[in-house]
């Protein structure tokens, strides 16, 4: 079973933090579609599309940092409009937060909070100065002390080692999410990052992943594309059972009816909740 996920990046590109494998940061430039804010209207007819195309899961994406009271507001009213017309399950992404924002998003209507460690503590100071790892850590435990499910998994082909790969391993096995992604860094030419990355480096990874977490959903995120063109049944078959369907948070992604053919084609069953 292959549960799917779509992606809506509903304030864009407004991003002060420098994470060197993020188009969003405004310190590199990258030349993204940058954005304050979705319509609520909007969001709604990406939910009902993202329904439409088989998806279980919505995720609510806003760049920056972290969740302050104004950012908080719009993604709860965003998830109330959208749970008012279509039955989905609403995943918000929203940067680090604390406890009582949190809450306030699970009254909403909020049922999985996305929350990525990116990478091991080691390495993280190469990719990103501007916060610290242990931000992101707390949030995620903040995330599961309310009562909501967590997602939290990692970026990889950022030029770690396997002792980073380790270590990312064992801070998730201290959070116990209930969804890994695994994203596989894309390049772009405004960001000081070059992809290490392999298909079979990926092949090995979703492996270790899922050996370790014999009972998450394995998510195949962003990067899939890149990593494995048309071929990416590879990765469902080395452990995943998740992917992202349609676009990324500022890239392109396959055309839903195009993977929805492949699922058909290989007999893999949909799931219709995550």
């Amino acid at each position: 079973m292959v549960y799917l996920c779509a992606i809506s990046n509903i304030r864009s590109g407004a991003c002060r933090e420098d994470c060197k494998f993020c188009t969003q940061s405004v310190k590199w430039g990258a030349d993204i579609n940058r954005y304050k804010e979705k319509s609520i209207e909007t969001i709604v007819k990406e939910a009902k599309l993202a329904k439409k195309n088989r998806a279980s899961g919505f995720c609510l994406v806003t760049s920056g940092k972290g969740l302050d009271e104004k950012t908080l507001e719009y993604v709860c009213k965003a998830t109330k409009a959208v749970l008012k017309e279509v039955e989905i399950s609403i995943i918000a992404c929203n940067g680090t937060a604390d406890k009582e924002s949190l809450k306030e998003l699970k009254k909403a209507g909020v049922k999985i909070y996305n929350h990525n460690l990116e990478t091991s503590r080691e390495y993280y100071p190469k990719i990103c100065t501007t916060h610290n790892w242990d931000e992101r850590f707390k949030t995620c435990e903040n995330v599961k002390s309310v009562g909501l499910n967590l997602c939290s998994g990692g970026i990889f082909g950022m030029g770690e080692s396997e002792r980073d790969i380790e270590s990312l391993l064992k801070s998730l096995k201290e959070l116990s999410p209930e969804g890994i992604p695994l994203n596989f860094f894309i390049e772009n030419e405004k960001l000081p990052l070059k992809a290490t990355h392999s298909r079979g480096m990926a092949i090995e990874i979703i492996k270790k992943f899922r050996k370790n977490f014999p009972n998450s959903i394995i998510m195949l995120a962003g990067g899939r594309e890149v990593v494995f063109g048309n071929s990416w049944l590879e990765g469902i078959k080395a452990g995943a059972n998740s992917i992202v369907i349609g676009d990324y948070l500022t890239t392109r992604g396959e055309r839903p009816d195009k993977d929805l053919e492949i699922l058909e084609k290989e007999g893999i069953e949909i799931a219709n909740e995550c």
